[in-house]
């Protein structure tokens, strides 16, 4: 048994209630990850500790978190989206999310995981709402339908503006998963019929926090919810809501390909021999040097490590987590770089000995020597001029000047 370090102070060994026994036994945490062994489901605690920048003995305090008697309610809308943050999540591994929603987090409503339907579903949520005031979690995905095209998402009688709205405004905290929730996503590109808009441009009276991606990773998802049941609000975000911990850098500062684009090797063409031998993808419209996200770090279905994000397969990042360049900009169009960008051509590594300058670059040559010659011989006139040039008397150009 290790020491654990709880709150800067040395709590001793690991507590007894995190044996090797599965969670979930009857002199353990209630309803908690039925299979998991408790080691196991401390170790994931203390990976998402971790990842937030907090370090590795606040893992027990997230556990604990996770696992007490009382579980916060979550309310689940869904909007203008394809689902696919909800089959993220429900595709991870360690733990499954779907154990650790459905067993830590209450999940009182979600329209494709209810249990129940119809009726009886919406009544449930109102009865929660109502219950539960100012205790709830909101998580939204889907971006939403405004002015006269409110009507285009309905459920239950209600546009998708209404249910958010009633649900903001009695939530303990709001979170908009995916980049439809967080900056309209895809629905929100041109012609957009729907006038389609973020969790944020609806409910301005509560922060949002925004966990943009398309799909959003479920583990940026999971550790916010974690930080926020842990400390009773939400880690460091940036000026467009995003948690820190996961938006906080370039895509291309963290890149396996980033070794090649410093070194000037890119593919040209899919297929080419550069994109066979895994160069960097700039040159085909990559826009990860301008999207904050740790899409190459923790890549997705539980096999980080492995490419399993859009460059370790090859294909360019298209910008989903940032507004106005996923869905907006054209896919291979060439991604502004924060710092220093590729020249279009590299000089030779090594020239053959012997070997004369080519006629391109002798024109070249000819043609900046011959502009700074003229340069001198137009200077030399213009002191000649003023009486200057010759080290003469240049009273006349004094007198000149005076005149």
């Amino acid at each position: 048994m290790g020491v654990i370090m709880r709150d800067g102070q040395d709590s001793g060994t690991v507590p007894d209630h995190y044996d090797t026994r599965t969670v979930g036994d009857p002199d353990g945490y209630d309803g908690a990850l039925g299979g998991l062994k408790r080691r196991d489901f401390l170790k994931f605690c203390t990976g998402v500790a971790v990842t937030l920048g907090l370090g590795p003995g606040f893992g027990i305090r997230i556990a604990d978190a996770a696992t007490k008697a009382e579980r916060p309610p979550v309310i689940w809308l869904s909007g203008q989206a394809c689902t696919g943050c909800t089959e993220s999540l429900l595709r991870t591994q360690h733990p499954t999310l779907e154990s650790l929603i459905l067993d830590h987090i209450s999940l009182e409503y979600h329209e494709t995981l209810n249990a129940g339907a119809g009726h009886r579903a919406e009544q449930h949520k109102e009865h929660i709402l109502d219950k539960y005031r100012g205790q709830y979690l909101l998580i939204v995905d889907g971006s939403i339908p405004t002015g006269e095209a409110e009507a285009y998402c309905m459920v239950a009688g209600r546009t998708q503006r209404q249910s958010v709205e009633e649900a903001a405004s009695g939530a303990a905290a709001i979170i908009a998963t995916g980049s439809c929730a967080s900056w309209g996503g895809i629905p929100s590109a041109a012609p957009d019929p729907t006038n389609a808009r973020p969790v944020n441009a609806v409910v301005k009276d509560k922060p949002v926090i925004t966990t943009p991606g398309c799909p959003a990773n479920p583990y940026n998802l999971v550790s916010t919810v974690l930080h926020f049941l842990t400390f009773r609000e939400f880690p460091e975000v940036d000026d467009k809501g995003r948690p820190v911990f996961a938006y906080g850098r370039l895509i291309h500062e963290n890149c396996e390909r980033r070794a090649h684009y410093d070194a000037g090797r890119f593919a040209l063409e899919f297929g080419d021999e550069g994109h066979r031998k895994g160069y960097c993808l700039y040159k085909l419209g990559c826009k990860g040097p301008m999207t904050y996200a740790n899409c190459p770090v923790i890549g997705f279905g539980d096999v980080a490590g492995e490419g399993a994000w859009p460059v370790g397969t090859g294909h360019p990042c298209f910008g989903c987590t940032e507004e106005g360049v996923g869905f907006f900009r054209p896919l291979h169009s060439l991604s502004d770089v924060e710092n220093v960008e590729p020249p279009s051509a590299y000089p030779r590594v090594q020239a053959e000995e012997g070997e004369g300058v080519t006629p391109g670059a002798a024109a070249v040559v000819a043609g900046v020597g011959g502009a700074a010659l003229g340069a001198g011989a137009v200077m030399t006139s213009r002191l000649a001029r003023s009486g200057k040039g010759d080290g003469g008397d240049d009273s006349a150009g004094d007198d000149n000047a005076r005149e």
